[in-house]
């Protein structure tokens, strides 16, 4: 009978997480390996991640780097087949990488922008699961867990594009998770609140807006990237394997504030 804490344990269990050079990303990385998980460090440049991962080796940790645009259907692919070429298995996704190209009205935007912003952020995550669901199959077990936002629980303003897409991961989850189940594959879905990245910047830069959304916010705070990963390492292991299809905020309080 394993203990309670041993089921948070990912020895030998292999991890890609996408966009993980920096930021939220980064973060769940790190938690993972210091987890025991073997984890692959992907984004658009192989410099990136290969300091990302020579920056874990040297904190004892096992890391790769796989340079891998999810936009681009060749780039998915090998990220699969390099992962599989180097560890052997894939047991935990996280689909973190999207993008927000544009702020502002629904409005303002123009059919590239929809489709860049539809391509990265729901068509990417749904072809990554795919991808890998074989190799879970295989093994009758794995964890995926997409990266939302509360943007796609609650309509802000000028995020309208970013929101849609953020809504639609939430569904491809569920749907994930009622289709996969049988294979012992959970899917569930993470939307963070406002997180002091480079990805935000341009909301925190704002000091009055910042001001302001936190004096609404019940912990009265944004949130570092690093208090993310304590949610993806629960999802990813043994200590959370009753658990799909489910939808966590990690918001400080956004989605029951006024």
């Amino acid at each position: 009978m394993s203990t309670i804490t041993s089921r948070f344990n990912l020895n030998g269990k292999v991890a890609i997480i996408t966009g993980s050079s920096k930021g939220i990303g980064k973060s769940i990385a790190r938690g993972l390996a210091e987890n025991g998980a073997k984890v692959v460090i992907s984004s658009r440049k192989q410099e990136a991640v290969d300091a990302v991962a020579a920056e874990f080796k040297n904190a004892g940790l096992e890391a790769t780097g796989i340079q891998c645009h999810i936009g681009d259907a060749e780039q998915r692919k090998r990220l699969i087949d390099k992962t599989l070429e180097t560890y052997g298995s894939i047991d935990i996704l996280v689909n973190n990488a999207a993008i927000n190209p544009y702020y502002g009205p629904l409005e303002g935007s123009d059919e590239l922008v929809f489709d860049k912003i539809m391509e990265v952020n729901v068509k990417a995550p749904w072809i990554l699961s795919n991808l890998a669901l074989p190799h879970m199959k295989q093994q009758g077990a794995g964890s995926i867990i997409n990266i939302s936002s509360v943007e796609g629980l609650r309509p802000g303003f000028g995020l309208g594009l970013y929101s849609a897409t953020k809504s639609a991961l939430i569904m491809l989850t569920k749907n994930q998770a009622k289709e996969w189940g049988r294979h012992g594959v959970r899917a569930n879905v993470i939307c963070p609140g406002l997180i002091k990245t480079k990805f935000s910047e341009g909301l925190w830069a704002d000091e009055n807006l910042v001001n302001r959304f936190t004096k609404a916010l019940p912990l009265q705070r944004i949130a570092a990237p690093e208090e993310m990963a304590g949610l993806v390492m629960l999802l990813a292991s043994e200590a959370g394997s009753y658990m799909t299809g489910g939808v966590y905020t990690a918001d400080g309080g956004y989605m029951v504030a006024g």
